[in-house]
């Protein structure tokens, strides 16, 4: 654990002890979090608790309370004078608790020493219901990654059913979904003018239920757009897919409508988001006072994983433009980026260097693609009117600005700080939009110039790329480029390795069991993956998760945008057949792969794979 100079009072209270020794008598906003307390940017929980300590209001964080016992940690700082703030953590509970194969982990990376059974299954669900149970007349406003994704009707992989809005479930006064700054902002700002909370809906990026037998809450400048009911949705899998295309679009239009379901007698309202975030707003959300570390509270039950993996990071912007199928960040984060100043950044990665046990490397200068720091259209009004999820995909769109430039020039200046020795680009870079070819529009010396700065001086030995599969129809479900693109990037790696006298490797992910993949694809993946000299090891099988088009496919077998149906390998025995094809290389799958490809008539693939010795 790192030692640290710090004060107690260094950190928003966790403890009645904690409140008390700030002089408060009572408190504004209580947060109960999934997740351990780390006072750092890139943990939901302290963000929201540092806005609210910004806009002067007394806040207090409840990490990770115990709903087995007497309930004692909903009940150990009283009632606040505003309301109750739940999230269930940086992750869904789900995705932290369980395999692609349903299998319990066996570790939480959110929680001191990696334990795990410190959060429940639905956490926000079942938090939120167990306050309204104590506090039935004080409001709770639920956020984060598990309710921001599971506020329309959606499909819940883990209990194989489809299941209406989160609101619905928890009991929740009032979900804010996305990045919950600017939402939450608005929000203090009206109680503080002493509206009623019940009053309060027609904030941008905030969800609601009402009675059906009500309209709508009037607001002159949206439209309205009804989606069809959650009991339809149940009956009629089609009905739900289409339900998903308009959820998508409306979550990435800069002049969004407000979306209306109607779930059983109650009426769900969802707003419009709010627009990207400025520079200045961005900047200011990521400087604010954070200690940057844990609470002292767990000195002695050892380091959080999570913690550990970002402590010396940098995150530079927000959101993606990527849109791929299987991917949940543009429907949290958006699709527009959000970029810090230069100045900003700079200043962040001064506060690592000032770190009691920085060693001089800073392990990821990103973001969640890391290449797409200041990106935007050339045109606005172009972007205005836009309905594409993807600005890359199935080709760059002419209106995007794609330069690296600034990107570079951020690379050169952390390289130039005295007390860094080396700063890595630990996040997933788009390398399609590196490749001249595919990035038509873009100048070729600063594609390359990127790449260069990049595989010179921020790769730790492995540079890993996520062309996701070889097949061309799977690709284009995936909204991935074509595999040839990766071949040419590869071409230029190994260049630039050359040309340096580099032992840089590249290392590609891939995911088996995606809507679309047949087997022989899984084949046809090995064969040329082998050819290219790879023994594959950053592999996943695809796991359903929430506000997804390939999760909304695998659950009605329909695609939202054409209505057309799509194969998806659900069965255990599909999805480890196809896996097995990642594992050509090791003996105990020869015999295997032998009979399936000459049951198929693929000879050919197995001539490549497992060629006979002669």
């Amino acid at each position: 654990m790192v030692k640290s100079t710090h004060k107690i009072s260094d950190w928003l209270p966790t403890t009645k002890k904690e409140v008390e020794a700030r002089g408060w008598d009572e408190l504004d906003i209580i947060l109960f979090s999934g997740d351990a307390y780390v006072d750092h940017p890139a943990f939901g929980a302290a963000v929201i608790g540092r806005i609210i300590e910004h806009l002067g209001l007394r806040i207090a964080i409840v990490p990770q309370p115990n709903w087995k016992d007497d309930l004692r940690d909903f009940k150990k700082l009283g009632v606040p004078r505003l309301f109750f703030g739940v999230t269930a953590g940086c992750m869904d509970p789900m995705v932290n608790h369980y395999t692609a194969g349903k299998r319990r982990r066996s570790n939480d990376a959110y929680t001191p020493g990696g334990e795990a059974g410190f959060r429940p299954d639905y956490a926000t669900s079942v938090y939120s219901r167990i306050l309204k149970d104590l506090f039935p007349e004080v409001p709770v406003v639920i956020g984060g990654i598990e309710a921001s994704l599971r506020r329309v009707t959606h499909y819940d992989y883990w209990s194989d059913q489809l299941k209406p809005s989160i609101l619905k479930d928890s009991k929740a006064d009032l979900l804010i979904y996305g990045m919950g700054e600017q939402p939450l902002r608005e929000l203090i700002g009206l109680l503080q003018k002493g509206i009623p909370f019940e009053s309060l809906t027609t904030i941008k990026q905030t969800a609601f239920l009402q009675s059906a037998d009500l309209p709508a809450p009037k607001n002159k400048n949206w439209e309205d757009l009804e989606l069809s009911s959650h009991q339809n949705c149940l009956k009629d899998k089609k009905a739900f897919a289409a339900n998903f295309k308009h959820v998508e679009q409306e979550s990435n239009k800069l002049y969004a409508k407000r979306l209306l379901q109607k779930v059983g007698d109650q009426l769900l309202v969802i707003n419009p988001p709010f627009p990207t975030m400025t520079e200045k707003e961005i900047d200011a959300s990521f400087d604010l006072p954070y200690t940057r570390l844990p609470h002292p509270k767990y000195a002695k039950r050892g380091p959080i994983p999570a913690f550990e993996m970002i402590k010396f990071s940098v995150n530079m912007h927000r959101g993606c433009f990527g849109g791929c199928s299987f991917c949940t960040i543009s429907a949290h984060q958006g699709k527009f980026i959000a970029s810090r100043s230069k100045a900003s950044i700079l200043k962040e990665v001064e506060q690592v260097t000032q770190m009691e046990d920085f060693k001089g490397y800073i392990s990821d200068l990103g973001g969640p693609s890391a290449n797409m720091y200041h990106m935007k259209g050339k045109v606005q009004e172009i972007c205005d009117n836009c309905v594409s999820p993807s600005c890359i995909s199935p080709s760059i769109c002419h209106n995007l600005d794609t330069s690296h430039q600034p990107l570079t020039d951020i690379y050169q200046a952390v390289d130039a700080h005295p007390k860094v020795k080396k700063a890595f680009v630990g996040s997933g870079i788009r390398y399609d939009m590196l490749v001249p070819e595919f990035n038509k529009q873009a100048d070729p010396k600063d594609l390359l110039d990127y790449t260069e700065q990049v595989v010179r001086h921020h790769v730790s030995g492995r540079l890993k790329v996520a062309p996701e599969h070889t097949s061309d129809a799977v690709l284009k479900i995936m909204r991935k480029p074509s595999f040839k693109n990766f071949h040419l990037f590869k071409k230029t790696f190994d260049r630039i390795n050359e040309k340096y006298q580099l032992k840089q490797q590249l290392i590609p992910y891939f995911i088996s069991s995606h809507p679309a993949c047949e087997l022989e694809d899984m084949a046809n993946l090995a064969a040329e993956t082998k050819d290219m000299g790879f023994q594959l090891e950053q592999v996943n099988d695809f796991t359903p998760t929430p506000m997804t088009v390939a999760t909304v496919i695998y659950y009605s077998g329909y695609h939202p945008y054409t209505l057309k149906p799509v194969k998806t390998p659900k069965t255990e025995k599909e999805k480890r057949e196809q896996n097995r094809f990642f594992f050509w290389y090791k003996k105990e799958n020869h015999v295997w792969i032998r009979n399936t490809l000459i049951k198929v008539n693929r000879k050919d693939l197995l001539a490549k794979l497992l060629p006979s010795k002669k």
